[in-house]
């Protein structure tokens, strides 16, 4: 992560945020540059308190700045009521950045508490831009406060995700892991964390798509230089192709049932997931036990089982005889396979399997078959109703 991204995480994760374009005068062209950086009026919530302003004609405060992420200087912060002025002072001899060149280059402060500070400074039109266009901020909006509630969504999700990738202590994640964090960064960026309950149809879409993008980044992490680089044998290229494909198959397998279970938590449903039925059959998900499933006494209309495919156009067969205490009821399969024929459609019907789909994706169906097709809201609801008449 260059400085600018660095800039953009410390405001992020500061109280308050500034940035301005040095001066003449800041940057030492004018032969001043010891009366420090001034800072706007309009930002004097970021170094003084009003009580604090309203002590003196000049009030002085020591702090800790941290610059560019590498040293730290104990500056002096300065309040000036004659000039009016706001000052950073006292950099300490040999400051590598207030030098004249320095001069129209984007200063970045920001307050991580009453004594602790970090500063950064861009040089270059790349990391200018990168960092304004993060907070949507033109050039003409600078030496203010920062409004970081301005930030994108794709910007805070690009930064989430680097921040994730950079935290990783493995080269890749299990797939519980990378979905739960695929969970997270979308929460964290759109704020929607109700629609687990009350659209799960959209919610299971956006995780997945949140997961993919997510994947895709590590993989670019782990793997782009060497791909970048080519290779040296045919055999060499085989195996790094053949170790990302199946990492990706490993992931896309599990994805659908670690966010399927996610929803089933978040509506306080009772489930087991890949729990042992009988022989070797593992269905994905149980309602609402797998203990409840084996007890001869707890009746079998009370059970309700449902796979988890990412695609079925060819694999939904294998949903037939995961349950045999089900076998002449209804089995739900969840999919977001988008579109199978008509033909496969009255297929399914007459071996009595009930598709789950994304409300979105349903539109992607034969037009006469769609009233077949339950939506995610609608199974999460009749498990509900269904566990209520059990347990209440």
């Amino acid at each position: 992560m260059g400085f600018a991204g660095q800039a953009v995480k410390s405001v992020l994760n500061s109280e308050k945020g500034f940035c301005k374009f040095l001066s003449a005068n800041d940057a030492g062209l004018t032969g001043s540059h010891q009366s420090g950086i001034l800072i706007s009026k309009a930002a004097a919530e970021i170094m003084f308190t009003k009580q604090e302003l309203a002590m003196g004609s000049i009030a002085k405060k020591t702090v800790k700045i941290r610059w560019q992420e590498d040293f730290v200087t104990e500056s002096c912060f300065t309040y000036y009521e004659s000039k009016n002025e706001l000052r950073i002072t006292r950099f300490g001899r040999g400051f590598p950045f207030l030098k004249p060149e320095q001069t129209g280059a984007l200063f970045v402060f920001a307050k991580h508490s009453d004594t602790d500070f970090s500063g950064y400074f861009l040089d270059t039109d790349e990391e200018i831009e990168e960092f304004l266009d993060a907070f949507g901020i033109s050039p003409t909006e600078t030496n203010r406060l920062i409004n970081a509630d301005k930030m994108s969504p794709e910007t805070q999700e690009k930064l989430a995700i680097q921040e994730f990738i950079g935290k990783l202590d493995t080269d890749f994640p299990a797939s519980d892991v990378m979905s739960a964090a695929a969970r997270m960064i979308e929460e964290k960026v759109y704020r929607h964390k109700g629609d687990a309950i009350t659209n799960p149809d959209k919610k299971i879409i956006s995780w997945t798509n949140m997961e993919y993008a997510l994947f895709r980044a590590v993989e670019y992490a782990r793997y782009g230089e060497i791909i970048a680089k080519g290779f040296q044998s045919v055999e060499e290229f085989v195996k790094v192709a053949n170790m990302v494909l199946n990492r990706r198959k490993s992931r896309a397998g599990k994805s659908l049932e670690h966010h399927l279970a996610a929803i089933f938590d978040r509506n306080e449903i009772r489930y087991s997931s890949q729990a042992v039925t009988e022989g070797n059959k593992k269905p994905d998900f149980l309602f609402p036990s797998i203990e409840a499933y084996h007890d001869d006494a707890f009746p079998a209309s009370g059970i309700i089982s449902l796979a988890a495919k990412t695609t079925c156009k060819d694999r939904w067969r294998q949903v037939l005889n995961e349950a045999n205490r089900l076998r002449d009821k209804p089995k739900y399969l969840c999919t977001l396979q988008q579109g199978i024929s008509g033909a496969q459609m009255d297929e399914m019907q007459a071996e009595n399997i009930i598709l789950v789909v994304p409300k979105p994706y349903i539109e992607t169906y034969p037009k006469d078959r769609r009233d077949r097709i339950w939506t995610l809201f609608q199974f999460v609801q009749y498990v509900k109703m269904m566990e209520e008449k059990l347990y209440i």
